[in-house]
């Protein structure tokens, strides 16, 4: 059976669950965390820090965490670290209830979630690729799934809960959200064993760490696929930073039709995220890489010329769609290639190149609209990622994709039965 065709395992189902109802809390806890400080202060410095506490922690200790990861079993560091969320999260729940609930506590609360986050995430994209036996077909359609379901908890139904529940009570989002941490721990626990990579030279952290980023660098199309997010951030902040008042002043929206503006963006989203697959097997990864990174560059394009809200939203619909299309198809591809023993810090890495570029898109876009026009930055986003498109092709090429799959392939091929999972997946475990 090809692997096109081939089920999924059981194991992914619970892996997926879990995930989904996580990420349902992260959305919450996303709209109640800013809401929360709000009802603490009205200083815009003081609301920054709590929103800027989460990002920290990928900048501070992201290949170092990729190198933990790598040196522990990555089930395990799934559920330890939700359950370790969970119980962080009852520390600011009590205090809301106390009513001794302050700026730095929120602000120290959102700085532990981002670094449970960031082993959780780093081990569950470690653990997928040996559940799957590094399938490149298999991958790309549980991460169009994985993809997908955190689009809609975290995008769509998560912060519209967050803002209801707040308005119970300040701890309710709090607890909301450590419940779904403390179900998510549960159902990874459950999830198959997997052999532990095998232990390198005893080397220090440090090292170990340094190795994980230099493996990216060094292998060009890990480079282009890290390169892809890092710009690519750099122009979405540009552009995030000044869509309100972009919106508002030259397209007449107001506060409810923003709203229905970011829905677009998810909306497509979602449906990229849904095709990206069929591209993949109709294009060719590596081109459909190359056209999705296109499409955003000229959808932003598309966005900056738009007269009227409706070209917006459906520019911002098809910026949506490549991003969620190159948000499955890169992930898989770097999960099908890297070694497993290298996983958790080549992912981290990638990641940690993302987070970093993100404040400085948001310092450009800034600059760009105070220093020229409103305009300006939604332009210069759109010129940054058609460039990076061009730049980045020839780095993640078909032919490049297909070199890197054969020499990762374990022998006999993908539908070699080694790599074959005898257990299935029922029905209660499909989308």
């Amino acid at each position: 059976m090809t692997s096109e065709f081939r089920k999924l395992p059981t194991g992914f189902g619970r892996l997926w669950t879990a995930q989904t109802i996580s990420s349902l809390g992260d959305g919450v806890t996303h709209a109640a965390l800013p809401l929360l400080a709000l009802t603490l202060t009205r200083d815009p410095m003081a609301l920054a820090v709590v929103t800027a506490a989460g990002t920290l922690p990928w900048l501070l200790f992201g290949v170092l965490g990729g190198a933990l990861v790598d040196r522990w079993d990555r089930r395990r560091t799934m559920w330890v670290a939700d359950t370790a969320r969970a119980m962080l999260l009852a520390i600011p729940a009590a205090a809301a209830v106390l009513d001794v609930l302050s700026i730095p506590l929120l602000a120290a609360v959102a700085f532990l979630l981002g670094l449970g986050g960031l082993f959780f995430d780093t081990a569950a994209t470690a653990y997928l690729p040996e559940l799957l036996h590094r399938d490149p077909a298999l991958l790309e359609r549980a991460n169009s799934r994985l993809r997908g379901a955190q689009t809609a908890m975290s995008g769509f139904a998560g912060p519209p809960a967050g803002s209801a529940l707040l308005a119970l009570g300040r701890a309710v989002p709090l607890l909301a959200d450590a419940v779904s941490f403390m179900l998510s721990a549960l159902l990874v626990r459950t999830l198959p064993a997997m052999p532990r990579p095998v232990p390198e030279a005893r080397e220090s952290l440090l090292r170990q760490a340094r190795a994980g980023a230099s493996y990216v660098f060094r292998d060009r199309m890990l480079l282009g696929l890290a390169l892809r997010p890092a710009v690519g951030n750099v122009a979405f902040l540009a552009v995030e930073t000044v869509l309100a008042l972009f919106a508002h002043e030259r397209l007449g929206i107001d506060t409810y039709g923003f709203g229905l503006l970011l829905t677009a963006e998810a909306t497509g989203g979602l449906l990229g995220a849904g095709i990206a697959s069929y591209l993949g097997r109709r294009l060719g990864t590596g081109t459909a890489l190359t056209c999705t990174a296109a499409v955003e560059g000229l959808a932003v394009l598309g966005l900056a010329a738009a007269p009227n809200p409706y070209v917006a939203g459906l520019a911002l619909a098809v910026c949506g769609a490549g991003m969620g299309a190159t948000m499955v198809l890169a992930p898989s591809l770097r999960q099908a290639i890297v070694p497993a023993h290298l996983m958790g810090r080549v992912a981290s890495t990638s990641r940690m190149l993302a987070m970093c570029a993100a404040p400085v898109g948001a310092f450009l876009g800034g600059w760009l609209a105070t220093t020229y026009d409103i305009r300006t930055p939604l332009y210069a986003a759109a010129v940054l990622l058609l460039s990076m498109t061009a730049v980045t092709a020839t780095m993640t090429s078909n032919r490049r994709v297909e070199a890197a799959l054969r020499a990762a392939a374990p022998a006999g091929g993908p539908d070699h039965p080694a790599a074959e999972d005898p257990v299935q997946e029922s029905a209660s475990d499909v989308l």
